[in-house]
């Protein structure tokens, strides 16, 4: 399939999941916006023995990559809960933010609930529903965004609100000028490598596509900083290619899982692997990236590295990101199918609403 053809994305990009890819750096923008102009009252910008961040989905992946973001220089721990309860730590010193971009996820509704028991400070991120009218009335913060996307798609939404808030509570230092270079970073390598408009030939995301094409796709990184990659990779896979993948990361996956690429042998052949590599990498996960290499190659198994790009850390993650959405739009074609519509999760949530 030619994946140049824009007749051919049309075929099967039914609900225009190219279009919101591509200005993925403007919603960055917008969402810095957002959470700049965000005013919180002085009674929640104080210290906090630990921050919690409660969503599922698209709506979590945005904490995920707060929490490997200022892993090795907040001040405060960060924790993601993907789960109807909070971890039993929570209480009255406790910053819980309840992040669900339609309002209405159940597990973080049933969360925000817990969080209210504790007593522990909340702040919404959402752009409506139920949990934005709860959090309305009991006169917690809710930070509103756009409505109208896949909660996946939002992920600018998610993120810098997210790590603006922090910068307000003082958690860590002002990211202003990081956000600027991450969105120059993102609008660059979308012209130049991996944008619809990029041929073939050029474009790393539709050569990566067309190498995961019937193929099983692992993904591995590095714990430090990466290892959100891994599950944002995972999840577009998922729910825009429509394809069961897997990952893990370095050096744990040394520890394991390194040993079970012998068998089922059959099946193994159809597998391929792809490594997130960033410039700051711990040295050692680096070489130990390096072996693993030589060892699946050994096993004929095919490995793709993708490199990160920018000086910044918040641009060389969000960079690697980027590459994965449209890997998985380019998949998505490949595959046949409109990369947007996600038949299975709405099925079991009208059979969940039925209960």
């Amino acid at each position: 399939m030619n994946l140049d053809d824009s007749k051919v994305i049309k075929i099967y990009d039914k609900s225009g999941m190219l279009e919101v890819i591509e200005t993925f750096p403007r919603q960055c923008s917008d969402a810095a916006g957002i959470g700049g102009s965000f005013g919180l009252v002085s009674s929640f910008i104080r210290d906090y023995k630990n921050i919690v961040c409660t969503g599922l989905g698209g709506s979590a992946i945005g904490s995920d990559i707060a929490r490997s973001y200022i892993a090795d220089r907040s001040k405060t721990p960060l924790f993601v809960n993907r789960n109807y309860a909070l971890p039993g730590f929570v209480n009255s010193d406790s910053l819980v933010i309840a992040s669900s971009y339609s309002g209405n996820t159940e597990e973080t509704l049933s969360a925000y609930a817990d969080a209210k028991k504790k007593n522990a400070k909340i702040i919404v991120i959402s752009s409506g529903g139920e949990l934005t009218r709860i959090a309305s009335e009991d006169g917690f913060p809710v930070l509103k965004i756009p409505a109208g996307l896949q909660p996946r798609c939002a992920l600018g939404y998610s993120f810098f609100p997210l790590i603006i808030i922090l910068s307000k509570i003082k958690a860590i230092e002002d990211e202003s000028g990081n956000i600027d270079d991450a969105i120059t970073v993102l609008e660059s390598l979308r012209d130049k490598s991996i944008g619809f408009k990029i041929p073939e030939d050029k474009n790393i995301a539709k050569k990566i596509a067309k190498s995961l094409y019937g193929r099983f796709p692992v993904i591995y990184a590095g714990q430090d900083h990466i290892d959100c990659v891994v599950t944002r990779w995972r999840g577009e896979i998922s729910e825009n290619s429509k394809t069961l993948s897997s990952g893990h990361v370095l050096p744990e996956m040394n520890h394991n899982e390194i040993v079970g690429w012998e068998n089922p042998a059959k099946l193994l052949k159809d597998f391929t692997v792809v490594i997130l590599r960033d410039s700051d990498d711990n040295p050692r996960v680096a070489k130990r990236m390096d072996i693993t290499k030589k060892i699946l190659a050994k096993a004929d198994i095919k490995v793709t590295e993708v490199n990160s790009l920018g000086s910044s850390l918040l641009a060389r993650m969000l960079s690697l990101i980027y590459t994965g959405d449209f890997v998985s739009f380019y998949l998505a074609i490949l595959n046949k199918c409109d990369p947007t519509p996600v038949e299975r999760i709405t099925y079991l949530k009208k059979e969940l609403a039925k209960a």
